[in-house]
């Protein structure tokens, strides 16, 4: 079967290379940027995970379980392996330093191995504030994950089916709004369709991972409500490439695509806070290394 979903990745990548628009951002990096993308992808075509690069998978999923189990704090994903906060986390705890004159300082190593080894410590200057689990879990009192498997079993065709991650009261105490901060999710022929919407998309390093992350969420909530896999759509604001990741995202255009994986859900528990997946022939190229911006 033909593998739509990396070729029509590529023709994004090369979308935003062509005509995107030079731009200043937080990072301080640069940006090449367009406005309003999309992917849509069929599950019945295979699992979303690219393969004209190697994916870090068992990343993606301690960050989705994080999410699931309303976690805020670090050292989840610090002792699991998963280090793609550490970054926001130590700007939080070097900001802090600059303030408190008694904090002793720390290289951003010396930091994430005192989360490590110290549960108090980690209590403390792990927490990244009301970010995405404790929304998903514990908007305003209401566990959004729960309601919607509920919903979704009681009521099918409502159109009231959505998580919101962005609480406008609670971004200021958050370490980073959420980038990717609703989705939506619709049964129509026994099939379970999910859409998330992102406001900030960083094509080469994120979206792949988003992507395949709300891929999994779907397969975790069909696992819930019996229902067949639908479609999976990503709906994408500032959708950009980071001016020093051009190089690897023409690399990643050269590259041919082989045929996408297959996964199953084997379990999931009965408060949606973990879960076991099994992930079967991904065949991927080589992986492309790129620094984070954070």
């Amino acid at each position: 079967m033909e593998n739509k979903l990396d070729k029509d990745y590529q023709a994004l990548l090369s979308k935003v290379l062509e005509e995107g628009v030079a731009r200043e951002d937080r990072t301080g990096t640069g940006v090449k940027s367009v406005f309003g993308t999309q992917i849509r992808h069929n599950m019945a075509d295979g699992f979303p995970l690219l393969t004209t690069k190697k994916m870090a998978w068992k990343t993606m999923l301690t960050e989705l379980k994080w999410f699931l189990k309303g976690d805020t704090n670090i050292k989840y994903l610090v002792d699991n392996g998963c280090n793609i906060w550490n970054g926001d986390a130590y700007k939080d705890y070097q900001r802090a330093c600059a303030y408190m004159l008694e904090m002793e300082e720390y290289t951003q190593k010396e930091y994430i191995d005192r989360i490590k080894e110290d549960e108090d410590f980690a209590k403390v200057w792990g927490d990244l504030g009301p970010i995405y689990g404790k929304q998903w879990r514990n908007f305003g009192g209401t566990d959004q994950i729960k309601e919607l498997v509920s919903n979704l079993k009681e009521n099918r065709n409502s159109r009231r089916h959505l998580v919101n991650a962005w609480n406008v009261g609670e971004l200021e105490k958050m370490t980073l709004p959420p980038c990717h901060y609703s989705f939506q999710c619709y049964v129509a022929d026994n099939k379970l369709s999910l859409m998330w919407n992102q406001r900030s998309a960083d094509l080469f390093l994120g979206v792949p991972f988003n992507i395949a992350s709300y891929a999994v969420l779907l397969q975790v909530l069909c696992y819930m409500t019996g229902y067949q896999e639908g479609e999976l759509i990503g709906n994408f604001g500032d959708t950009h490439l980071y001016l020093n990741h051009l190089e690897q995202a023409k690399e990643q255009i050269s590259r041919t695509p082989n045929q996408l994986p297959e996964a199953k859900v084997l379990f999931v528990n009965g408060d949606v806070t973990d879960f076991d997946i099994k992930l079967t022939n991904y065949n991927p190229l080589e992986a492309i290394k790129a620094p984070l911006s954070n």
